[in-house]
């Protein structure tokens, strides 16, 4: 039994590159904190402000997105090779929840793979059996829902569903394939996303709404993003964009883990207590990192297939160990 040989979508690995970075900038305090939640400042005249606007619950949504549709993407492969394709991703879903189980309980408690892994097995992985149009109702319900509800668990499980419906539909496979469409949505989506996040900027976080603000302008801002990374990949600038954020994103797994080390390592060299750090520090910090991650990726990929817990990951949802360097 072998893995799935079809080309990476290079859009993908772009969006992730860029997702993981966001994920990193919100994450730096949180974990520097010794697994306390932190919430980066809201008032608009904060020196982390912007944290607060741009970066925080902005780019978990589209990692979230993201998992749906690379599960998906590993569905139709395995429904190409092996009888039991549904098997592969129980085993996939399984070593993740390893994983985040492991990186919790050594590392952080704040990580978000564990939780991924369960919301997978216990609604990714029924929703294979239902036809296209019921998942993409679902995802359409529940997200609506979660909102109500202010986020939460719940907004993973429909962003996961809409990522496994996209994929359905072929709509991932022709994301490369206009430039209208994503214009025309990012457009639509910013303009709702402004009002929201000018609400968001003028209220403090013990205010009542703010719990139903924040997921919604976040919600609507990383569409945004999406949209915007989409239409610039059909501009001069694809090359640059593939340069800087496809090797993180190809390696999002294994960065995400080794960040959480690198945060670790240099925050007691920062002065001060994480949640007291202004918000150019926390900047610094993540780009150093991200840097150092960019450089190993880039210098790593040029000799191996993918990161080394991807292959790990790998050889335990296929049961059999694949090639890591490039074949000359």
């Amino acid at each position: 039994m072998t893995s799935p040989g079809r080309p990476r979508i290079a859009a993908l690995d772009v969006v992730r590159g860029f997702a993981l970075c966001g994920i990193l900038l919100a994450n730096v305090q949180p974990i520097a904190n010794a697994g306390d939640l932190v919430v980066a400042p809201t008032g608009s005249g904060s020196d982390g402000a912007w944290l607060g606007l741009f970066v925080a619950q902005r780019f978990v949504p589209i990692f979230s997105l993201l998992f749906g549709i690379g599960f998906s993407l590993l569905l139709e492969s395995a429904a190409e090779r092996v009888t039991s394709p549904r098997l592969i991703l129980l085993r996939r879903l399984l070593a993740l929840l390893v994983i985040g189980l492991a990186h919790m309980f050594l590392l952080w408690r704040g990580e978000i793979l564990t939780a991924y892994a369960i919301i997978g097995l216990m609604v990714l992985l029924p929703s294979t059996w239902l036809p296209r149009w019921a998942v993409a109702a679902l995802a359409a319900a529940v997200i609506a829902t979660s909102l109500i509800m202010a986020g939460g668990p719940l907004l993973l499980v429909g962003l996961f569903l809409l990522g496994s419906a996209l994929t359905r539909y072929g709509v991932i496979a022709r994301m490369e394939s206009s430039t209208r469409i994503p214009a025309m949505l990012g457009l639509v989506l910013a303009a709702a996303a402004v009002p929201l996040v000018w609400v968001q900027a003028g209220m403090q976080f013990d205010d009542p709404a703010f719990r139903f603000v924040l997921p919604a302008a976040g919600l609507l801002l990383a569409g945004t993003y999406i949209c915007g990374l989409l239409v610039l990949l059909r501009t001069p600038l694809r090359s640059v964009l593939q340069a800087v954020f496809a090797p993180l994103g190809r390696m999002a797994l294994t960065n995400y883990l080794t960040a959480t080390i690198l945060v670790l390592l240099l925050s007691p060299f920062v002065g001060g207590l994480p949640h007291t750090w202004p918000a150019t520090t926390v900047l610094l910090i993540a780009t150093a990192i991200l840097t150092v991650q960019w450089l190993w990726s880039t210098l790593w990929l040029r000799r191996y297939r993918q990161g080394p817990i991807e292959w790990l990951w790998r050889w335990a949802t296929w049961s059999h160990r694949q090639p890591l360097r490039h074949t000359a």
